[in-house]
Protein backbone atom coordinates (compact mmCIF):
# COMPACT_ATOMS: atom_id res chain seq x y z
CA UNK A 1 0.00 0.00 0.00
CA UNK A 2 2.98 1.82 1.16
CA UNK A 3 4.01 2.07 -2.30
CA UNK A 4 1.02 2.71 -4.13
CA UNK A 5 0.57 6.03 -2.36
CA UNK A 6 4.86 6.82 -3.14
CA UNK A 7 3.90 6.25 -7.00
CA UNK A 8 0.81 8.15 -6.88
CA UNK A 9 3.02 11.07 -5.77
CA UNK A 10 5.98 10.78 -7.96
CA UNK A 11 3.38 10.34 -11.15
CA UNK A 12 1.38 13.14 -9.68
CA UNK A 13 5.16 15.17 -9.29
CA UNK A 14 5.91 14.79 -13.14
CA UNK A 15 2.92 17.29 -13.94
CA UNK A 16 4.36 20.84 -14.59
CA UNK A 17 4.54 22.81 -11.36
CA UNK A 18 2.72 25.34 -13.48
CA UNK A 19 0.01 23.05 -14.03
CA UNK A 20 -0.13 22.22 -10.33
CA UNK A 21 -2.17 23.93 -7.80
CA UNK A 22 0.57 26.42 -5.09
CA UNK A 23 0.75 25.15 -1.28
CA UNK A 24 -0.08 27.28 1.81
CA UNK A 25 3.23 25.56 3.23
CA UNK A 26 6.33 26.33 2.97
CA UNK A 27 6.89 22.21 2.64
CA UNK A 28 4.59 21.21 -0.24
CA UNK A 29 1.59 18.99 0.50
CA UNK A 30 2.89 16.16 -1.58
CA UNK A 31 6.36 16.43 -0.36
CA UNK A 32 5.11 16.23 3.25
CA UNK A 33 3.20 13.08 3.01
CA UNK A 34 5.59 11.45 1.14
CA UNK A 35 8.18 12.35 3.83
CA UNK A 36 5.98 10.62 6.16
CA UNK A 37 5.25 7.86 4.55
CA UNK A 38 8.74 7.06 3.63
CA UNK A 39 9.90 7.59 6.94
CA UNK A 40 7.00 6.25 9.06
CA UNK A 41 4.76 4.20 7.12
CA UNK A 42 1.54 3.84 5.08
CA UNK A 43 -0.61 5.09 8.23
CA UNK A 44 1.43 8.03 8.66
CA UNK A 45 1.43 8.92 5.30
CA UNK A 46 -2.18 8.71 5.19
CA UNK A 47 -2.75 10.75 8.09
CA UNK A 48 -0.43 13.53 6.80
CA UNK A 49 -2.84 13.23 3.46
CA UNK A 50 -5.79 13.87 5.68
CA UNK A 51 -4.32 16.29 7.35
CA UNK A 52 -2.99 18.64 4.73
CA UNK A 53 -6.42 17.57 2.77
CA UNK A 54 -8.58 19.29 5.08
CA UNK A 55 -5.97 22.40 5.96
CA UNK A 56 -4.30 23.05 2.42
CA UNK A 57 -7.53 25.18 0.95
CA UNK A 58 -8.67 28.18 0.61
CA UNK A 59 -9.93 30.28 3.52
CA UNK A 60 -6.44 30.77 5.55
CA UNK A 61 -5.69 34.13 6.60
CA UNK A 62 -1.80 35.40 7.37
CA UNK A 63 -1.45 38.01 9.50
CA UNK A 64 1.14 39.39 12.10
CA UNK A 65 0.83 38.70 15.14
CA UNK A 66 1.33 41.89 17.59
CA UNK A 67 3.15 40.14 20.34
CA UNK A 68 6.01 38.94 18.45
CA UNK A 69 5.67 40.86 15.04
CA UNK A 70 6.01 37.81 12.94
CA UNK A 71 3.50 36.16 10.09
CA UNK A 72 1.60 33.53 11.46
CA UNK A 73 -1.65 32.24 9.42
CA UNK A 74 -4.89 30.79 10.69
CA UNK A 75 -5.85 27.50 8.81
CA UNK A 76 -8.94 26.87 7.22
CA UNK A 77 -9.51 24.48 10.48
CA UNK A 78 -8.14 27.02 12.73
CA UNK A 79 -5.24 25.53 13.46
CA UNK A 80 -2.55 28.58 13.25
CA UNK A 81 0.88 27.80 11.85
CA UNK A 82 4.35 29.98 12.25
CA UNK A 83 6.57 32.14 9.85
CA UNK A 84 8.62 29.34 9.57
CA UNK A 85 6.13 27.09 7.79
CA UNK A 86 4.18 29.45 5.69
CA UNK A 87 4.76 29.33 2.20
CA UNK A 88 7.52 32.12 0.75
CA UNK A 89 5.04 33.27 -1.97
CA UNK A 90 2.49 34.53 0.73
CA UNK A 91 5.30 35.84 2.76
CA UNK A 92 6.36 37.72 -0.05
CA UNK A 93 2.53 38.83 -0.78
CA UNK A 94 1.87 39.85 2.22
CA UNK A 95 1.22 43.45 3.19
CA UNK A 96 3.12 43.97 6.22
CA UNK A 97 6.72 43.31 6.89
CA UNK A 98 6.29 39.89 7.93
CA UNK A 99 9.56 38.36 8.45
Amino acid sequence: MRYLLLAAIRIYWLIPKSKRRTCLFKKSCSHFVFEAAVNHGTVAGLKALHYRFKTCRYGAVVYINPSSGKAEMILANKDIITHDKISDRLLFNCQHPCH
